[in-house]
């Protein structure tokens, strides 16, 4: 996040939140039923032969923050999205089901959910950043992301320096690159817990602007009661990139497998089906 379309989110967890986190309960997500994974980093599973450890045998256990459409959402009782695409491509190389825990993303970015063993990895729309990569490895990047401004309509803005100058209110949600790149640009968003929570602060007036990632500006404005009265006014090309996170000093089977099924659904075009699939559009058409 920084969904981060954010990339769409690196802030310090303290104890209180990691102890928080451990108390929420998994989301069933890709094929898999709802289950809630092993307590505590001491109770992964021990390594089959040659594969990876694991916080439940036979699962991949992917920790996000729901929801972020169309990166990750609930359709029914199932968890679907871009990134769960994504996930299941590493899933199936190594025979494994994929199992989603629904967790606030700031436990996600810190590193704390995955130190905890709450899970094994993170797909959550989130950006690659220096701040990220202190406290959790990363796959390699799979997604380009760009951040994207949304606005009553009329209301004559086209820019950040315009939103400024017109004294207009700015939302962003929390913990994400979106709140830190305004924030560089001189700017002071309100700020909202999630994306769902922030397009709801400017459907009921709170704030005339918010900043997103444009895949998620994109599929509300597909939307039609929004797209009557909202309107994508700016792209911010803000060079960010999605990664999948692990936890630091990374299980290094688990870190090839993700990178190598990234790699070959690029040069094999299944990539570029995964990703007409949810955005409609093949990687480099968006915006």
């Amino acid at each position: 996040m920084g969904l981060s379309f954010v990339p769409r989110r690196a802030l310090a967890v303290g104890a209180m939140v990691v102890a928080g986190a451990l108390g929420l309960s998994a989301c069933g997500g890709g094929s898999s039923t709802s289950a809630s994974p092993s307590e505590g980093a001491s109770s992964t599973a021990p390594a089959a032969a040659g594969g990876p450890k694991l916080v439940t045998p036979g699962k991949l256990t992917t920790c996000t923050n729901l929801p972020y459409e169309p990166f990750q959402f609930k359709e029914g009782n199932k968890v679907v999205g871009f990134d769960v695409d994504i996930v299941d491509l590493a899933a199936k190389k190594l025979g494994l089901t994929q199992e989603i825990v629904d967790i606030d993303f700031a436990v996600i970015k810190s590193g704390a959910a995955m130190a905890a063993g709450k899970c094994d990895v993170a797909a959550a729309g989130m950006t690659i950043t220096p701040e990220r990569k202190a406290n959790i490895d990363f796959s390699v990047p799979y997604f380009d992301a760009t951040q994207a401004l949304l606005a009553k309509k009329g209301l004559g803005v086209k820019s950040l320096d315009e939103i400024k100058a017109k004294n207009l209110r700015l939302g962003a949600q929390a913990s994400t690159t979106g709140l830190d790149y305004v924030k560089g640009k001189g700017l002071n968003p309100k700020e909202f817990a999630d994306s769902p929570k922030e397009l709801l602060g400017l459907q009921s007036g709170q704030v005339d602007v918010i900043v997103q990632d444009l895949p998620v500006v994109l599929t509300w404005l597909k939307k039609p009661e929004i797209a009557d009265k909202f309107e994508l006014v700016a792209s911010l090309d803000t060079g960010e990139q999605y990664g999948i996170g692990l936890k630091k000093g990374a299980d290094p089977v688990l870190l090839k497998t993700i990178n190598d099924a990234i790699t070959t659904a690029k040069s094999d075009g299944t990539y570029d089906q995964i990703f007409v699939k949810w955005f409609g559009k093949k990687p480099g058409e968006l915006g």
